[in-house]
């Protein structure tokens, strides 16, 4: 059961800064923000394992800073590990050797993805930035359509779909 986390405006946060490092988790973020906007989770034959919800989302983040002049890269764990939050060293140590070239870290994750990040970045200058907010976990029912689509049904708190 993944936590549900919702994207922040972040756009006061991340004012005056001229390089920003969007760093996301691979599973809560794309899936939450899918079931938000009533999209598929995967399309693996259109997109690949990618959630185009949130590529559009992050998208939006980068032109938006881009418009202002601001340098932005994207930053994602490869591969998710069974417990997401738990970021291992090597992905930490990815995190730091990407992250030196920018001035603020906007992560795109739940709570223990910030601390994980903070922790990596804990010896830099770099301004870490949360640009999710957590409000709870999320019940879903997951469906696989033809051709290789994954479909996320959300739950409310009485287990029925909704």
């Amino acid at each position: 059961m993944p936590v549900n986390v919702i994207p922040r405006d972040v756009s006061a946060d991340l004012a005056g800064f001229d390089s920003v490092l969007i760093a996301s988790c691979p599973v809560c973020p794309p899936m939450c923000l899918a079931m938000q906007k009533n999209e598929p989770f995967i399309e693996f034959f259109k997109h690949g394992i990618k959630t185009s919800a949130f590529e559009a989302y992050i998208q939006s983040i980068r032109d938006s800073l881009a418009e202002r002049g601001v340098r932005t890269g994207v930053f994602s764990i490869h591969t998710p590990t069974p417990m997401m939050c738990l970021w291992t060293k090597r992905q930490r140590a990815r995190l730091l050797k990407r992250a030196r070239d920018y001035e603020a870290v906007l992560i795109l994750a739940c709570d223990s993805g910030t601390v994980s990040a903070n922790d990596a970045l804990k010896d830099t200058d770099c301004q870490i930035i949360q640009g999710m907010e957590m409000n709870g976990v999320i019940n879903a029912t997951t469906t696989i359509r033809f051709p290789l689509t994954v479909v996320m049904e959300r739950h409310d708190e009485s287990g029925r779909a909704g």
